[in-house]
């Protein structure tokens, strides 16, 4: 009971002596405060309960496609699988992330894919001419074990298409390399200022070699790039060899420089419109030229090189007769500052 006593102020004429108790019980006020207190622990409690579980549902929510990723990773770790694709819902970072991830599986998708193919390509271009070189030496030794001596002409013929076959598997050989070393080429520290017009005429002096039988009109303009010279050179030399190998004799090759567009016209006899799509895919050849020696990877090499300096290179068949080959490299018409270093 809570008891409060007190002395009340009397009348004019009352006597004596009075004091006034009052007295209440304190459940009056216990009780409200003891609801309150279990009513702010429920509270509390259901709060706490449903924190942590929206805490966990958002995490597992927010870590669900990195469980995705994962998941997708150790499958393609496991099985070489690079189809699996993870779903992109959103914008955020984990989606970013899963964009990304599924762009480079793409790209070692494709990647895997051009290197079967390459594959394929060489073995079917390797399998003629080692097929021709085995049954040329079967011969050989067939005749050197019978005592069958061949005739003179033969033996000779024989002889040729042994050393003709194996200098084109050393060409095919080569560009295959070629191929191979242009994408570690592409992320090297190989690439540097180049003066296009010199590497140009140092293509041209190798070109002139095998066209001995052709006349040059030749107009160079100074013209700076950046590029890897020993790759950019042999890009100009295979569309220097391109045009000597399908020029009659007598004829003339004309080469330009100039902003930077490099321009060589033949006087052969052209490329069908319906080949031009497909002159720089690997081991194409037109069917007019498979009698011609060569792998087929030359201008491949060759738009692979101009692509990764930047630039664009094209064929296209002159009205009058011919084929034009267009490289354009960006650059400028003064040196850098430091000078070049391609020689």
């Amino acid at each position: 009971m809570r008891v409060a006593t007190s002395r009340p102020d009397l009348p004019p004429g009352t006597s004596g002596n009075y004091a006034v108790s009052i007295a209440q019980p304190l459940n009056v006020v216990e009780g409200p405060l003891n609801s309150l207190a279990l009513l702010l622990l429920t509270v509390t409690g259901v709060g706490v309960l449903g924190a942590a579980t929206a805490g966990v549902a958002i995490a597992r929510s927010g870590l669900r496609p990195v469980e995705q990723l994962t998941g997708t990773a150790e499958h393609i770790a496991r099985t070489e699988d690079l189809a699996v694709r993870i779903p992109v819902d959103g914008k955020d970072e984990i989606a970013r992330l899963s964009q990304s991830f599924n762009s480079m599986t793409e790209a070692l998708a494709t990647s895997r894919d051009r290197q079967q193919q390459l594959i394929a390509d060489a073995g079917h271009e390797l399998r003629t001419p080692l097929t021709s070189l085995r049954t040329n030496i079967e011969l050989l030794v067939r005749s050197e074990k019978s005592g069958r001596k061949l005739p003179e002409g033969v033996r000779s013929d024989l002889l040729t298409s042994i050393t003709a076959q194996i200098g084109e598997l050393a060409s095919l050989i080569g560009d295959l390399q070629e191929l191979s070393r242009s994408d570690a080429r592409s992320s090297s520290s190989s690439f540097q200022a180049v003066a296009f017009h010199q590497v140009t005429e140092r293509a041209l002096s190798r070109a002139k070699l095998r066209g001995a039988n052709l006349h040059f009109s030749i107009d160079l303009q100074e013209w700076y790039v950046w590029a890897e010279p020993v790759a950019l050179e042999r890009a100009i030399v295979n569309l220097l060899d391109n045009a000597i190998k399908f020029s009659p004799n007598d004829a003339t090759v004309t080469v330009r420089l100039d902003k930077g567009q490099l321009s060589i016209r033949d006087e052969g006899p052209g490329i069908g419109s319906t080949e031009l799509p497909h002159v720089f895919d690997r081991f194409w050849r037109s069917p007019s030229a498979r009698s011609l020696p060569g792998s087929g990877l030359g201008l491949a090499i060759v738009a692979k090189t101009v692509k990764q300096s930047g630039g664009t290179v094209s064929l296209q068949s002159r009205e009058e007769s011919g084929t034009e080959a267009l490289m354009c490299m960006p650059g400028s018409p003064k040196p850098p500052p430091g000078g070049t270093n391609d020689g």
